[in-house]
């Protein structure tokens, strides 16, 4: 069974080292690595041509959006999973990928686990810890969803379910979960570990300007999908506060966070 993974770059020569050797790092998987540029004018592309013998399939075109850019390399795919790894983010360890794989091996439509927001500067420091749980219906209507870089389903379900809606501005991704675990949750699998170290400051956290919009795209979401409107929205902003928390509680416990 392969999997093919998805990171979509623009402008992020800092970062996107890191994010390429996580991916080609993975041990034990049959890889189909997919790298989508907008077009960048930094440095980004000199250093994703280091890896252009690595990398599956390479292409740098203007897109409307992130959103339309992962719909193009999900119609490129070839995997039996898809993954995607944003140009911030990094893997948790080498044998990730296999441990999710061994999951759909065991017959799982979706598989997804924890995720860990990490300081921009120094991915071994945690901000906000996300642990996911298992799946219950009820959750949603309180807010709940899987970190999307933590998400992984067969590819398949792109063709029963849909792809992103690029008319989303920010929370297409959650448009997309919701899709998926309201039809497929109950053959979903949470692997409880982490997954994914993703970088503070993303594009729907920066500014205030930003959270409103977010907010905005998350109520038109759950309004779509016939949830509690506004108290979910809420639900799922609050969802955060306990986030922190668990980093605060474990490093008052000495404990390492993992």
């Amino acid at each position: 069974m392969k999997i093919s993974v998805i990171t979509v770059v623009k402008n992020n020569e800092r970062t996107i080292r890191q994010a390429i050797e996580s991916t080609l790092n993975q041990k034990g998987i049959d890889l189909e690595y997919i790298v989508l540029d907008g077009m960048s004018t930094d440095n980004t592309l000199k250093i994703i041509d280091e890896y252009k013998d690595r990398i599956t399939i390479f292409k740098s075109e203007k897109d409307k959006n992130l959103y339309h850019a992962l719909n193009k390399a999900i119609a490129m795919a070839t995997g039996d999973v898809i993954a995607i790894l944003h140009s911030d983010d990094v893997y948790a360890s080498d044998t990730i990928l296999k441990d999710v794989m061994e999951k759909f091996n065991d017959g799982h439509n979706i598989v997804y686990g924890d995720l860990a927001i990490v300081r921009h500067d120094d991915t071994r420091l945690t901000v906000r810890r996300w642990r996911s749980g298992h799946f219950r219906r009820y959750k949603m209507y309180l807010g709940w969803m899987p970190p999307h870089p933590a998400f992984f389903v067969r590819r398949d379900l792109y063709d029963r379910y849909g792809m992103f809606d690029t008319d989303i501005r920010i929370s297409a991704d959650y448009d997309l979960m919701l899709r998926f675990m309201m039809n497929e949750g109950v053959s979903s699998c949470y692997l409880d570990r982490l997954i994914v170290k993703m970088r503070a400051g993303g594009t729907s956290n920066n500014t205030p300007l930003n959270i409103f919009r977010k907010m905005s795209d998350d109520y038109r979401v759950v309004k779509r999908h016939n949830l509690a409107g506004l108290f979910t929205v809420v639900m799922k902003k609050l969802s955060k506060v306990h986030q922190y928390a668990q980093v605060d509680n474990l490093k008052a416990s000495g404990k390492r966070i993992k």
